[in-house]
């Protein structure tokens, strides 16, 4: 009886974690960098970009604040000055934009007329990415409306570091984003596969 009950346990856990509204897309870490040689980092600030549309100030800040408290609990310290930026994106119907958004001197944010779905970085990533909007590896899930992704990048060197995609952060698929603590949620699982570990007091 004891082990039936066991079982039905195991099953119940199983069944209500595939039932998560958040789920990690892709995590990869590049260029052999190790994240534990950084002790600073800084978050990407609309001053440097552009919010995907759609998001609003408040979206943004939520998320940043989510971010950079898994950061803290890693050890990490913010500093407008860090060499390791982190940018994010945001996957969104690519027909909202009627012709490709070019800052000065720079790359799209996209790449030509395209009818879908597509990542928008705030910091665009051809900056740092050579050849990204010629040759994006298409990744399964990230093309789906309402995805999170987090790039880390050493901004001096334009040397991509990680990346992790989260889906999805928009509310039963329509345009409102998930509250304060479903963003949180969905960060968290975006740094589940974080190559630095939490702090011993906060696991």
């Amino acid at each position: 009886m004891k082990k039936w009950f066991g079982f039905m346990v195991l099953a119940v856990m199983v069944i209500l974690s595939s039932c998560s509204p958040y789920n990690l897309v892709t995590s990869t870490t590049y260029n052999d960098a190790d994240l534990s040689n950084y002790s600073t980092f800084r978050i990407v600030t609309p001053d440097e970009g552009k919010l995907p549309p759609g998001m609003a100030m408040v979206t943004y800040y939520n998320i940043a604040a989510a971010i950079r408290e898994q950061m803290v609990d890693r050890g990490f310290r913010e500093d407008p000055a860090s060499p390791l930026l982190i940018n994010i994106g945001l996957t969104i119907k690519q027909q909202i934009a009627t012709e490709p958004a070019i800052p000065p001197g720079g790359y799209p944010y996209y790449w030509g007329p395209y009818h879908g779905y597509a990542p928008w970085f705030m910091y665009p990533r051809g900056y740092y990415w050579p050849g990204y909007y010629a040759n994006a590896q298409v990744i399964t899930g990230v093309y789906r409306e309402g995805v999170l992704t987090m790039d880390m990048v050493n901004i001096a060197q334009k040397v991509p570091l990680f990346s992790a995609s989260v889906g999805t952060i928009l509310d039963n698929g329509d345009t409102q984003f998930r509250n304060l603590q479903g963003i949180a949620e969905a960060v968290q699982t975006l740094f589940s596969k974080f190559p630095v570990p939490l702090l011993p007091q906060y696991r």
